[in-house]
């Protein structure tokens, strides 16, 4: 996955009400990256772990409506 995989998913749980509810959701980095890959991106928990300090808290907070998106153990939405 590149950086701008998790760019783009981003992106699009920004318009997708649906998917920001899935990732609410979702317990755990393997429910994100299962969400991730179904709504066909490619990521893998290594690179949410490593992209988790190159993607700035205000591009975080403005996903899913201002609640964090869970980009590894550390961070879930809820």
């Amino acid at each position: 996955m590149s950086l701008e995989q998790l760019k783009a998913f981003l992106e699009k749980v920004k318009g997708d009400s649906s998917l920001q509810e899935k990732l609410k959701g979702a317990a755990d980095p393997d429910a994100v990256i299962t969400i991730a890959k179904i709504e066909g991106f490619s990521i893998s928990a290594d690179d949410l772990k490593s992209a988790q300090s190159e993607v700035s808290d205000a591009e975080l907070e403005g996903t899913a409506g201002g609640l964090r998106t869970p980009l590894s153990a550390h961070c879930c939405v809820g």
